[in-house]
C-alpha cells in the first residue's frame, strides 16, 4: 500500500486542520514516531488537549501558549506508549487540567514462559486517568464533543476520538498515513487490531487526523487498503511456512527483503503477532511453544 510520508512539523507552531482543530508536533522525531506525536487542540474558548506527547518541558509550554488564555478543560490520552502520555502529567500540573480517556496501561495477555516483554521500556505505567473512557463514552467541552472508541491492537488500551457533528476522528496510532502501525505482543494484538479495523470500516467518517505525520482525507479507501496490507502479510507468512519449519527472523529476511535491516526487530515483532493469531487460529504451529525464537510450520 502507498503512504504519504509528506509532512511539515512547524515545530513549536500551531496549525490549523478545521475549525476548532489545530495540531502541535512534538520535537521527538525517530523512527517509530516519524517526524514526533501530533498533539491536537480541540475547541477555541475552552479546549481538549489530545496526547501531549512525552515530558518535553519546550512542547508543554508551546501548548500553553498555543490555548492563548483558553481554558484547557480536560487532557485526553489516546494510549499509554512513552510518546504520547507522559506530558499529560507535565501538563496538569501546569494547567489543572483533569486527565481523561484511556485506562491504565495494560498488556493484551499474560507474559508466556520465560517470555520478557520487548517494548516494556515504551510503556507509561504512570498514567493513571481521572476518568477512563470507554466505548462510545462523550466529553463534552462546550465548544466540541468528543465521542472515544475503544480500539486496542497497537495497545490494549488505544483510544481514537471521533469530534461529533464532522467527519472527523483522531485515530492516534491505529490508523496513520506515514507507515502502518506496530502491532507487538504481548502489548498488542493483531487479532484485536484486526476487529479494530473493521469497526473503524463501519464509522461514518471520512477524514482521520493521527498521532504521527499527516491527515488521511480518503479514510475509508485507505482503511480498506491497510486491512488488505494485513491480510496479504499473513498470507505471505502461511506461504514463508507452507516448506517446513521456519523462525521469525528467517521470515523476516524474506519477507522483507527490502526494507532497511534497522527495522527488522520491529517487523519481526508485527510477524510474530500474524503467528500468534495464526496459532490461535490453528492455522499454524509453533515449535515447541508459542515464542519469539520458536518455530513454525503451517498446519495440515
Amino acid at each position: 500500500m502507498k503512504h504519504n510520508r509528506e509532512f511539515a512539523p512547524h515545530y513549536g507552531t500551531p496549525v490549523e486542520l478545521a475549525p476548532g482543530l489545530r495540531r502541535l508536533t512534538a520535537q521527538n522525531p525517530g523512527p517509530f514516531t516519524f517526524h514526533g506525536t501530533n498533539t491536537y487542540l480541540i475547541g477555541s474558548r475552552r479546549l481538549l488537549v489530545l496526547d501531549p506527547g512525552p515530558a518535553l518541558p519546550d512542547h508543554i509550554e508551546a501548548i500553553a501558549k498555543a490555548a492563548d488564555g483558553a481554558k484547557i478543560e480536560a487532557i485526553l490520552v489516546s494510549h499509554t506508549h512513552m510518546d504520547h502520555s507522559p506530558g499529560a502529567r507535565v501538563l496538569q500540573d501546569k494547567t489543572g487540567a483533569s486527565i481523561i480517556g484511556c485506562g491504565p496501561h495494560r498488556a493484551a495477555r499474560d507474559l508466556l514462559d520465560n517470555e520478557i516483554n520487548p517494548l516494556d521500556s515504551s510503556a507509561d505505567k504512570d498514567h493513571l486517568p481521572a476518568r477512563q473512557m470507554f466505548d462510545g463514552d462523550l466529553f463534552d467541552a462546550a465548544d466540541a464533543t468528543v465521542e472515544a472508541i475503544e480500539t486496542p491492537g497497537h495497545t490494549a488500551n488505544h483510544l481514537c476520538f471521533a469530534i461529533t457533528g464532522s467527519d472527523l476522528i483522531l485515530s492516534a496510532d491505529h490508523v496513520m498515513g506515514w507507515s502502518t502501525s506496530i502491532v507487538a505482543p504481548p502489548d498488542g494484538s493483531m487479532r484485536d487490531y484486526m476487529a479494530s479495523i473493521d469497526k473503524m470500516l463501519l464509522r461514518p467518517e471520512t477524514r482521520y487526523f493521527p498521532g504521527h505525520g499527516g491527515s488521511i482525507s480518503d479514510a475509508k479507501t485507505y482503511v480498506q487498503e491497510l486491512k488488505q496490507h494485513r491480510l496479504d502479510r499473513e498470507k505471505a507468512i502461511l506461504r514463508s511456512i507452507s516448506g517446513g519449519e521456519r523462525s521469525i527472523i528467517e521470515i523476516v529476511r524474506e519477507l522483507y527483503a527490502d526494507v532497511d535491516p534497522s527495522l527488522h526487530r520491529a517487523a519481526s515483532l508485527s510477524v510474530f503477532a500474524h503467528l500468534e493469531d495464526l496459532v490461535d487460529r490453528k492455522l499454524a504451529l509453533a515449535m515447541p511453544d508459542l515464542a519469539l525464537d520458536a518455530r513454525y510450520r503451517k498446519t495440515g
